[in-house]
């Protein structure tokens, strides 16, 4: 899905893109940086789909999201890894 398309499925679903990332849990920096990309990951766009067809229905798909408990992801892997102070060898 083009970002374009996202975008006009979070307009039929009545919520901003701030909102739709606070609402998965998502990063909103993470959801701009498609916009270059020029396309949305699958995932994504399934949950634009599924919530402006909700809101077309007259269902609360905000309700829905917030029951699943979602929590923000931390980033893990080589490049993320706390940084300890090197020590200092002992003078022999």
């Amino acid at each position: 899905m083009t970002f374009s398309e996202f975008k006009k499925l979070l307009i039929d679903a009545e919520i901003t893109l701030p909102k739709f990332s606070k609402l998965l849990k998502v990063s909103e920096k993470n959801l701009q940086s498609y916009k270059q990309k020029g396309e949305v990951p699958n995932a994504i766009a399934v949950a634009a789909a599924c919530f402006a067809t909700m809101h077309r229905a007259g269902l609360d798909y905000r309700a829905v999201a917030e029951e699943l408990n979602l929590e923000y992801k931390k980033k893990k892997g080589a490049g993320f890894a706390k940084k300890h102070p090197k020590k200092k060898e002992e003078s022999k």
